[in-house]
């Protein structure tokens, strides 16, 4: 894992982990801050779909962004699900939430970015989260509810009334997100580079996961208001 540099000064810190809502998010805050204020910060904690990581850093350097990379692999020592426990088939049984659901997550990740952000001048993170996924899969910490009391306890760790954790996405669908990366000219490369697929499959991934069944529900969506869209897999999910 790669040193962690404190001596960057930043504007704001992307949750960044390789996949559609997170780069979007990235794209969005070097549209606000620049490449230069910006820091694409992504987790690994031994995901089955680790190949992400590969494309966080693809992406970061495709755009000139800097990227870091921290490590909490413990959390596949201190609580068990299928993404982290690669021998656990994913499923979901009706009435529950996906066994891929790794518990506190996005909060967890949401306090490291904030308390390295805070050595580097940021005041604001961004994070990919979708209430789509919350809505669809259970994930309890994909929520503005959840971001906002995330908020304000950070606010007293930094002790910093205005630091802001961003989720440009939130209330968005999947389509809604997909026409956002088009306006900010980011659409054919996302569709092409970036990983959701739980199993860590590219383009349309293995199409049974939760990740992959929401990410190309939206693609498809989009595709009816916008047919002019090509892109090396569309066959594959308009077959």
């Amino acid at each position: 894992m790669q040193e962690i540099d404190l001596s960057l000064r930043k504007k704001a810190i992307v949750v960044h982990s390789g996949g559609m809502d997170s780069s979007i998010c990235l794209a969005h805050a070097i549209r606000e801050f620049g490449l230069d204020q910006v820091l694409s910060l992504t987790f690994s904690y031994q995901q089955r779909h680790s190949i992400e990581i590969q494309q966080a850093r693809l992406i970061s350097d495709r755009w000139g962004v800097d990227h870091a990379e921290l490590d909490i692999s413990c959390l596949s020592q201190i609580t068990a699900n299928s993404l982290t426990r690669h021998d656990r088939p994913i499923s979901k049984r009706p009435g529950e939430v996906p066994n891929s659901l790794v518990l506190g997550r996005n909060g967890l990740m949401a306090r490291l970015a904030a308390i390295h952000g805070h050595s580097l001048g940021v005041r604001v993170i961004y994070m990919g989260v979708i209430e789509v996924e919350s809505a669809n899969s259970g994930y309890r910490d994909c929520s503005r509810f959840y971001m906002d009391l995330m908020q304000k306890i950070l606010r007293i760790d930094l002790a910093d009334p205005e630091f802001e954790i961003r989720t440009p996405l939130i209330f968005m669908t999947k389509q809604e997100t997909l026409e956002l990366a088009g306006q900010l000219g980011v659409l054919e490369f996302l569709l092409e580079e970036t990983i959701t697929c739980y199993e860590g499959l590219p383009k349309e991934g293995c199409q049974k996961c939760p990740a992959c069944l929401l990410r190309n529900e939206g693609i498809i969506q989009y595709l009816k208001k916008n047919p002019e869209l090509h892109f090396s897999y569309r066959a594959a999910l308009t077959a």
